[in-house]
């Protein structure tokens, strides 16, 4: 198994991402892979107390947040496009416990010039899965991209934004 690990910082712009970014103190500071051979995103985390919703419980819009940022990662790292979430769908089959260990696994189920299509997994350690998204991502043209990172007009992107 090939895990090349992704990183906001390789991407060639700032980011203060409450879910990946390792150094927002306030966040979750989940590293993600590209796991090449099976062509998926990938991260293994325990959150603590602090994002529970229930007692004993991960808060659903906190795994919500972190089944979101696999499938936006897997937008990037597997279909090689910078595109925003439109719609999302998820569906909750096991409570997800904090201070417990979990995966997410997200994949490209379909691609288009102008949307793809995700799905992504959060699982425990038994390979159960906890919760299901399903969600559309709108892929950004290079003017909404410069805006989304901040670039003026005049402003070349840098070239490691260029994943076509």
């Amino acid at each position: 198994m090939t895990l090349l690990p992704l990183h906001n910082d390789d991407l060639g712009y700032e980011t203060n991402c409450f879910v990946c970014e390792r150094s927002n103190d306030r966040g979750l500071q989940i590293p993600f892979f590209h796991d090449t051979d099976r062509d998926v995103v990938t991260a293994e985390f325990a959150l603590p107390h602090e994002f529970s919703g229930a007692p004993t419980m991960v808060h659903g819009g906190v795994a919500l947040a972190v089944l979101d940022e696999a499938m936006a990662w897997a937008c990037i790292a597997v279909g090689r496009q910078w595109a925003v979430t439109s719609e999302t769908t998820t569906r909750f089959d096991r409570a997800i416990y904090v201070d417990k260990p979990h995966q997410v696994e997200a994949e490209i189920a379909e691609q288009t010039d102008t949307e793809i299509h995700t799905i992504g997994r959060i699982v425990d350690l038994k390979g159960r899965v906890r919760a299901e998204s399903h969600a559309t991502f709108t892929v950004l043209g290079e003017a909404q991209l410069k805006r989304a990172v901040g670039a003026s007009d005049g402003e070349q992107l840098d070239d490691s934004l260029d994943l076509d």
